[in-house]
């Protein structure tokens, strides 16, 4: 298609003639998709494991109790609320009630979807509350007390925004918010960020910091560690670079001079920097992925003498590392297996060249399995839960304390097992590479019988491959009662743009290399008909965000691999995608189509532009959100319109609720999974 947009009026999220258009869209599809019984089946089998009680409720420290977030049938909007650790140990803990999101919503008139508090270290009385009006990214942010279980009466309060607040004490916040015309970044973002003391206007709060319009966001934040108190100012240029400044007393700025893409993290007296590119420094070459340790105060005043404690090779990447109050919690992954290790710093003078740091194993990862620490209490102990799953064992969470010394010693118990949500009896997880078109090694995840095959049931294939984010293997309940435990193959691609290997993976298909992770998803589609697994006619696929610009590529550029497509939240038109709420801030990923260079190759593998009329495509089902104020909902809607002008194959939902995720609560969670899974059933 030409650059003339016939469907621009699809882009007015809350335009009445737009509305009609997708109320009349869902009309069509919810009559097709919904009046059987296995709809109905999927629906409650789903939503069943969605509010079930047994399922474990994940807590995080604060203080002397453990907070949780739990939704289920009696409470859609959630509690927030606590209990203690001897408590929590028990089967049926005693939970106080902190704050009751359904209640308040009643009480307010106001459809609000809880988005989290930032709880003020370290008496941990007061707290940030954000809560969002149907699922957006843009919230509301009040201040509450815990100990009175209230809203603090005239207490800190800001208005609908896509809002960064943090404390720095009781009578002072860092805000970054929409101030008013020129405030906030051509990604919606905050430009400016602001000091704010309590029982002052907003409009009086003292500039701290100001960017650039072009940048994708600005904020501050407080350290309040004891003895190593310490504010900070973040300016992001682009998704993938920052400058980062030690903010002074008296306001001066500091610069951590680490290279752009480099990410940073600071901890009483260390500096941790992760490499995304490799950095020579004092005569000495880090490589990418590598994750380089040393010592605060003293960096500033010039050593640049590191610990390099973890580096990468051709199967090993770093996906992650968390502090408890004397070590350092690594997790990496290996072959996208995930694999844990503890490391103690050294003492004062020691572990420049890298051998002062002690390391062991952290156990508790399941084979073709994935952990990850949920909450540690780097203020006070050595404590942490760890959650642990596969694509067929259910979660368990553990809590572990660690010895203060370099000879680490962990007592770890369960605290909680998740109940099985269906049968995975004959069920093999297994791990398979395929070869992608320029040579590449893709590893993929099968979930099935062992011999899978056209004859046992279809197969659904995933896939992200954006934004360094890598999939990992974890259970699910949706994906095992609404496809596994009816005979269905699951798979899941590791193709590139994600994070499996770290920054090289990733860097491998940014910008004008995009295509190499659509050739590497059609590599596992071919490689799966290959072995006999399935065919192209019984082999759906589904993703969501850059997920589902991933899904679109498929149907306009490898429509033959597949027999039905479920495209979610997606962007389609790269085009127009920077001009679309927060789609500025990914330029760094894909590039900006206002660049001539840049639009050459983008419009090679723009969906929205690459349907065409007398071409076969699969079955396809857009699913979307009015509330999504992250990707616009106008790409799945002009796609619609699109494919339907084109006289293909196509189905429309449109959850008017729900933000990015689509759903803002169980029951609509597992209303846009049913029908997903029942128009796959369906074509395949």
């Amino acid at each position: 298609m030409s650059d003339d947009d016939p469907y621009l009026w699809l882009e007015d999220v809350t335009g009445e003639r737009a509305l009609d258009w997708v109320r009349a869209r869902n009309a069509e599809s919810f009559a097709e998709l919904t009046e059987n019984e296995r709809y109905r089946a999927l629906k409650a089998e789903i939503l069943e494991a969605l509010d079930a009680e047994d399922r474990i409720p994940y807590v995080h420290r604060r203080g002397d109790h453990l907070y949780n977030f739990w939704q289920d049938a009696d409470h859609v909007r959630g509690l927030w609320r606590r209990t203690t650790l001897e408590s929590y140990r028990t089967p049926q803990p005693e939970w106080e009630t902190v704050l009751d999101v359904d209640a308040l919503a009643e009480a307010d008139g106001e459809n609000w979807v809880w988005q989290g508090a930032t709880v003020l270290r370290p008496e941990r009385r007061l707290a940030l509350v954000q809560l969002s009006r149907g699922g957006a990214d843009a919230s509301v942010v009040r201040e509450f007390d815990l100990v009175e279980r209230a809203f603090v009466p005239d207490g800190f309060t800001l208005p609908e925004a896509k809002t960064s607040v943090g404390w720095i004490d009781a009578d002072h916040l860092y805000v970054g918010t929409d101030f008013g015309p020129g405030s906030l970044t051509n990604s919606g973002y905050p430009r400016l960020v602001k000091r704010w003391t309590r029982g002052t206007p907003l409009d009086d709060a003292e500039l701290i910091y100001e960017g650039k319009v072009d940048d994708v966001a600005v904020g501050a934040h407080h350290d309040p560690t004891e003895g190593f108190e310490r504010d900070f100012v973040v300016r992001s240029p682009d998704f993938y670079t920052t400058e980062e400044f030690l903010l002074g007393p008296d306001g001066t700025l500091t610069r951590i001079e680490v290279p752009a893409d480099a990410i940073t993290d600071v901890h009483r007296e260390w500096l941790l920097i992760v490499l995304r590119t490799p950095w020579t420094v004092d005569g000495v070459e880090h490589p990418a992925g590598a994750l380089l340790a040393g010592r605060f105060d003293a960096f500033l005043a010039g050593d640049r003498a590191f610990s390099r404690i973890f580096e990468p090779d051709e199967h090993r990447s770093l996906s992650g590392s968390v502090w408890t109050r004397n070590h350092l919690v690594l997790s990496s992954l290996a072959d996208v297996k995930t694999e844990l290790e503890v490391l103690t710093p050294p003492e004062e003078g020691e572990g420049a060249d890298g051998d002062g740091w002690s390391r062991g194993p952290l156990p508790g990862v399941p084979e073709l399995g994935d952990a990850n620490v949920v909450d540690t209490d780097p203020d006070h102990s050595d404590e942490y839960f760890l959650d642990s799953q596969s694509f067929t064992e259910p979660a368990t969470l553990r809590r572990g304390v660690m010895s203060p010394g370099s000879d680490v010693e962990v007592e770890v118990e369960v605290l909680r097992q998740a109940p099985s949500f269906f049968d995975a009896t004959g069920l093999v997880p297994r791990q398979r590479f395929a070869t992608s078109e320029d040579g590449t090694r893709v590893p993929y995840f099968v979930v099935g019988p062992e011999d899978a095959s056209p004859s046992t049931g279809p197969t659904l294939l995933t896939g992200y491959g954006g934004f360094e984010v890598p999939l990992t293997p974890s259970y699910s309940a949706i994906i095992g009662r609404g496809w596994l435990a009816r005979g269905g193959t699951y798979v899941v691609a590791n193709i590139r743009g994600g994070g499996e290997y770290g920054p090289r993976w990733h860097q491998a298909a940014m910008r004008e290399k995009r295509p190499r992770a659509y050739e590497d998803f059609a590599a596992v589609a071919q490689d799966l008909v290959a072995v006999g697994i399935t065919t192209p006619e019984r082999l759906g696929i589904h993703g969501g965000s850059n997920g589902g610009l991933l899904m679109g590529v498929m149907l306009t550029t490898y429509p033959e691999l597949f027999g039905a497509i479920v495209c979610q939240v997606p962007l389609l038109d790269m085009r127009r995608y920077h001009r679309l709420l927060a789609g500025a801030s990914w330029m760094a990923e894909w590039g900006d189509p206002d660049d001539p260079d840049d639009w050459a190759y983008l419009r090679t593998y723009s969906p929205y532009h690459l349907a065409e009329a007398g071409r076969t495509y699969p079955p396809t089902l857009f699913v979307t959100s009015t509330r999504d104020d992250r990707v616009h909902p106008g790409h799945a809607r002009k796609m619609m319109a699109r494919m339907t002008e084109l006289d293909h194959d196509v189905r429309y939902y449109e959850n008017i609720e729900g933000g990015h995720g689509a759903a803002a609560n169980n029951e609509q969670a597992a209303t846009m999974w049913a029908l997903a899974l029942e128009f796959l059933w369906q074509q395949l």
